[in-house]
């Protein structure tokens, strides 16, 4: 696939990395020729130097041949003048692009081929707010991913002594919680994966993936480690886009205190955000966290626009009693550094968004990406089309389907039914066939299962 990717930032970069180990035809436009340059020093790509939504700057990119294109530079304005331009006068088939402000995403009615030809939207902001939120939700979770509109979700969790599985073969989750429908798609210990098994036993520190129905989510969390209380005290560090989302997202089901540097920008939330305490000050400041009894909060997130701002305050609340603390990080190489240290969960805004990115570029009937470890593996929501003549995956059971090494096929969801799968189950035409692929290198093996014989109508 010939893809364009318009700005070489942080998620640009993330984007064209992740894209680029998969045998694609990737260019990168940039007005800044010495990021372009250490780019091209680590990746096989072609970059173009200018001014992104230039036509004579996408004709030199190959916007007249290319299948993709994703805009995701720091301009708003520029990336939906590159969709516009790529569908004027190039006939890009597909356009995406990342708008921030809340400006434009509160009017829907731009984003169309009548005004803005933009296909898919991507707002980071949005995203990451989500993200978080599901992770106050779900206490002990590192990680909640949703798929099938909300209806199933993969989990992440770090298994710790005390919880009743650990020590235990995977095979007696369901004697300790019978009617309780749940798998376990991956293990990864000392980061390495391994294959789940009913004879698996699992180890203290390994990190679980399994898959269940959102109400079921707290049950099987709290086989892996001791149950945890509900989150009721939470302190957000920043008062940004993503800040005063999440603050207006959980205010009115959480006692919520938000710390903002600005005196304007607080006074600003402090008059638009109903059931939030807006405290003017540094997050980082020993004396105002004692003050806001940070030895009594559940949940310290730090999410400026600073890493480490975000790094620093995140570990000094934890020093001060806080009970989980999260930590937004853009450095790639800051999350590797802090993740499972002193910071109980580092947010990588690029890892969160790029998901949302690669469900456009999979090829088959793919409804949702979730890129995982820091990359290294996914989690794929496909629609099985087709009979079984037509499809390598409609009319088989489990077991009868060439699934790549390292690939487990986790659950269907089938209308508004939830199915666990097991060995015997056969998959029907329409199903959403939920994936976990530890190795996402075999990704297109998984895209090839997915694609519908040429005889189908």
């Amino acid at each position: 696939m010939k893809i364009l990717i318009l700005g070489a930032g942080q998620v640009g970069s993330s984007v064209a990395q992740n894209l680029a180990s998969e045998a694609n035809d990737i260019t990168v436009v940039d007005t800044r020729e010495d990021v372009l340059r250490a780019l091209q020093d680590r990746m096989d790509i072609r970059t173009i130097t200018g001014m992104a939504s230039h036509p004579e700057v996408l004709q030199a990119a190959g916007a007249q041949d290319a299948d993709m294109l994703i805009a995701v530079t720091n301009s708003d304005e520029t990336n939906m003048v590159a969709c516009q331009v790529a569908y004027t006068v190039f006939k890009t088939p597909l356009r995406i692009a990342r708008v921030r402000a809340p400006e434009y995403l509160g009017y829907t009615e731009l984003f169309d081929n009548k005004a803005l030809p933009i296909q898919a939207l991507i707002s980071p902001e949005r995203v990451v707010t989500n993200y978080i939120q599901r992770l106050i939700e779900h206490p002990g979770s590192l990680q909640v991913l949703d798929f099938a509109d909300g209806r199933v979700s993969l989990v992440a969790v770090k298994a710790y002594y005390g919880g009743p599985l650990v020590g235990h073969e995977l095979r007696q989750l369901t004697e300790h919680m019978p009617g309780i429908q749940t798998r376990v798609a991956a293990i990864f210990r000392r980061d390495k994966p391994i294959y789940p098994e009913g004879h698996t036993v699992i180890e203290a520190d390994d990190e679980v993936f399994f898959i269940a129905a959102r109400k079921n989510i707290r049950a099987v969390t709290s086989e892996l480690r001791k149950a945890e209380k509900p989150y009721r005290r939470l302190i957000i560090a920043g008062g940004g886009n993503i800040g005063k989302r999440l603050a207006m997202a959980l205010g009115p089901h959480f006692s919520v205190k938000l710390i903002e540097r600005s005196r304007d920008r607080a006074e600003n939330l402090a008059s638009e955000l109903d059931h939030v305490v807006v405290l003017h000050g540094d997050a980082a400041d020993h004396e105002l966290l004692i003050e806001e009894n940070i030895e009594n909060t559940d949940v310290f997130v730090s999410v400026t626009n600073d890493d480490e701002a975000n790094i620093l305050s995140a570990m000094l609340a934890k020093r001060l009693g806080a009970r989980t603390v999260m930590s937004l990080i853009n450095r790639p190489s800051y999350v590797e550094l802090v993740q499972s240290g002193v910071i109980d969960i580092a947010i990588s805004p690029q890892q969160v968004t790029i998901g949302a990115l690669l469900t456009h570029v999979r090829r088959g009937d793919v409804v949702a990406v979730h890129s995982l470890r820091r990359g290294a593996a996914e989690a794929i929501e496909a629609v099985a089309h087709g009979d079984n003549k037509t499809s390598k995956v409609v009319g088989r059971r489990v077991e009868e389907i060439a699934l790549p090494k390292g690939c487990t096929l986790a659950a269907l969801v089938r209308g508004d039914d939830v199915i666990i799968a097991h060995r015997d189950t056969l998959v029907e035409a329409e199903d959403h066939v939920i994936l976990f692929l530890t190795d996402k290198r075999r990704v297109s093996e998984i895209e090839k299962l997915f694609q519908v014989g040429a005889t189908f109508l």
